[in-house]
């Protein structure tokens, strides 16, 4: 069954996902194989929640009433302690950026928020705590984060070691440069050119192949190689094009992005391996938020003000481990 929703808005049918391969490392946590039931209860609560007085936008979300989840199961042990740690970016506009408050927020913040309500988890017992692209697997496995959310693409190499529910955004590669740059037009321009990626990261893995004559210069974070392309150290930065919009968006006069997209980045969410169950938590409340709005409102407050055409979601990928 899926989550009871409150609102209903006509969307798009999600696109079909690519189909996945079933990983066979053990995981940190067994595997759960009961389905999880959502009561009455949370329907009541859901229900509720939308009926909330207009005195309330200075205060954070209420967090869902108590849903019943299998003993044992991840959710029903995130239920009895009260709260959950989440890792997600730090440096990332749009998804992931920490604001003047010290708060990390964006698209990928309001997602992680989503489940974290449906858990039944208070807004202030929520604990973002900063992944960069090389430490989000050692993070799951560690068990130093309960799932990440984090610009995180799902490709087959990373599901060796960790799940992914999802997808819930799909991003293209691409190649972002300075606003009087002519020479660099696509991946193909490249050879010679000093270009800026991210260690650990799926572009910087791929510009290694699609533009084997290029100079790779890697940091640990995106907003290091925007500061070192504003500076004139390298010709251009590679990675997904919505994180690129995103650090455009701070500096609008100063960068442009060039040339086609040259790959489908699905963005997941990453949890422990072979924690069946709590994939299928999580897929099912990303596929209620699609239809009953909350997925838009978290892409309007946040990509959208940069990108207001929002795309279909992506259909999430049922898969056990």
């Amino acid at each position: 069954m899926r989550m009871p929703f409150t609102r209903t808005r006509q969307r798009t049918a999600p696109t079909a996902p690519a189909p996945a391969l079933a990983p066979t490392v053990a995981s940190r946590r067994s595997p759960r194989r009961a389905a999880f039931v959502l009561t009455a209860a949370m329907v009541a609560s859901l229900a509720l929640a939308a009926c909330g007085d207009d005195d309330s936008d200075d205060e954070a979300p209420a967090a869902a009433a108590a849903t019943t989840f299998p003993a044992g199961s991840t959710m029903a042990e995130l239920q009895s302690a009260g709260s959950i740690t989440v890792g997600t970016k730090f440096d990332q506009p749009l998804f992931g950026l920490k604001n003047l408050r010290g708060e990390p927020e964006g698209f990928d913040v309001e997602i992680a928020k989503i489940i974290t309500n449906a858990l039944g988890i208070p807004e202030d017992k929520v604990k973002f705590v900063e992944t960069v692209s090389a430490n989000r697997e050692p993070f799951i496995q560690q068990g130093r984060v309960d799932l990440v959310v984090a610009t995180y693409t799902i490709n087959d190499k990373r599901k060796q070691v960790i799940d992914f529910a999802g997808p819930y955004y799909v991003a293209g590669q691409t190649l972002m440069v300075g606003a009087d740059e002519t020479a660099i037009t696509g991946k193909d321009t490249l050879a010679g050119k000093k270009v800026c990626s991210v260690s650990g990261s799926t572009p910087a893995e791929r510009i290694r192949t699609e533009a084997p004559q290029a100079e790779l210069v890697l940091f640990d974070v995106y907003s290091k190689c925007a500061e070192a392309l504003k500076n004139g150290q390298v010709d251009a930065v590679t990675t997904d094009n919505a994180i690129l919009l995103g650090l455009m968006d701070s500096d609008p006069d100063t960068f442009k992005l060039v040339g086609e997209p040259f790959s489908t980045e699905p963005y997941g969410i990453g949890i422990a391996k072979g924690d069946d169950d709590f994939r299928t938590f999580i897929n099912e409340t990303l596929t209620a938020a699609y239809s009953d709005g909350r997925y838009e409102d978290a892409y309007e407050s946040t990509i959208g003000k940069v990108e207001p055409d929002m795309p279909t979601p992506p259909a999430v990928d049922n898969y056990t481990s």
